[in-house]
């Protein structure tokens, strides 16, 4: 969608705005039915989950597909309406946008830090993350924006870090 076309959407949109629990919580009702929510911390305004939602064909809501931030936490014991869910182990991608930088984080590595490697593929442009041991293969974005080289990316590895 082309800026204009985006910003113009947005104006038209129905918005909603409150402040709860630290946060300032922003939701836009698009004119063809679909929803965005946004997320911003009240003090520093950084943006902390973005998701939407469209309609089916048949016109019922869908599920949230979040775009920025992390899923939000099912209490103890609690498995939603599905009955199942993943394991806890699995690793788990986010996305988080601050003012100087794009991240993706990635939590519940299985190996240490020497297995991994990072690279940009400039043919597809995509930033993928593999292991050594060639268990593992993620591509994490697939986008005319990076057209980086690896220099370009800085990658940290924290262990046992709080979610």
């Amino acid at each position: 969608m082309a800026v204009t076309g985006w910003l113009e959407s947005l104006r038209t949109a129905q918005k909603t705005a409150l402040l709860q629990d630290g946060r300032r919580k922003v939701h836009y009702l698009f004119p063809d039915g679909k929803e965005m929510a946004e997320e911003y911390d009240e003090k520093t305004s950084e943006l902390l989950v973005r998701k939407w939602r469209v309609k089916s064909a048949l016109g019922a809501m869908g599920q949230w597909q979040l775009e920025v931030g992390e899923p939000a936490l099912l209490g103890a014991g609690n498995l939603g309406p599905e009955l199942i869910k993943e394991s806890n182990a699995n690793p788990i991608f986010m996305r988080k946008d601050t003012k100087k930088s794009f991240q993706w984080r990635i939590r519940n590595l299985p190996y240490a830090k020497d297995v991994y490697s990072v690279c940009v593929d400039q043919k597809e442009r995509c930033i993928i993350v593999k292991t050594t041991n060639k268990k593992l293969l993620w591509t994490l974005w697939q986008c005319a924006g990076v057209h980086g080289t690896p220099s370009e990316i800085d990658t940290s590895y924290l262990w046992m870090t709080p979610c």
